[in-house]
């Protein structure tokens, strides 16, 4: 049996964000469940860039569970994952602030994610 290299998927990341990866502290990564996110699974490698820049972070994917809403997430992951800096009510905020009503119908995926350290 052979090992196959691991997806890579590059990934835009808002620069708050991107340092707690950095920093091991945040675990799980919120998206909407766009079509190019459906094959995301346990194993594949994201690469988070600030936009505009050469700053990357490469993590492991470990699982990707989808929920109806970003509340629904928020409750079955835990806030501390997601953003140990941020209340519950204002990460809702924060997360409904860059997707709209309509983007967060199409699901959210809770990403749960492990620094990758050279």
């Amino acid at each position: 049996m052979t090992e196959t290299a691991a997806r890579v998927h590059e990934l835009n990341l808002y620069r708050r964000y991107f340092d707690l990866v950095a920093a091991g502290e945040k675990t799980t990564e919120v998206r909407v469940k766009y079509p190019r996110l459906a094959a995301l699974s346990a194993g594949d490698v994201i690469r988070f860039r600030i936009k505009g820049t050469d700053e990357t972070c490469d993590v492991r994917v470990k699982r990707v569970t989808e929920y109806a809403t970003f509340e629904d997430l928020l409750d079955g992951e835990g806030p501390a994952k997601v953003n140990p800096t941020s209340s519950r009510e204002q990460q809702l905020a924060n997360i409904r602030a860059i997707y709209p009503p309509e983007k967060e119908a199409l699901g959210a995926l809770a990403i749960q994610i492990e620094l990758i350290t050279t």
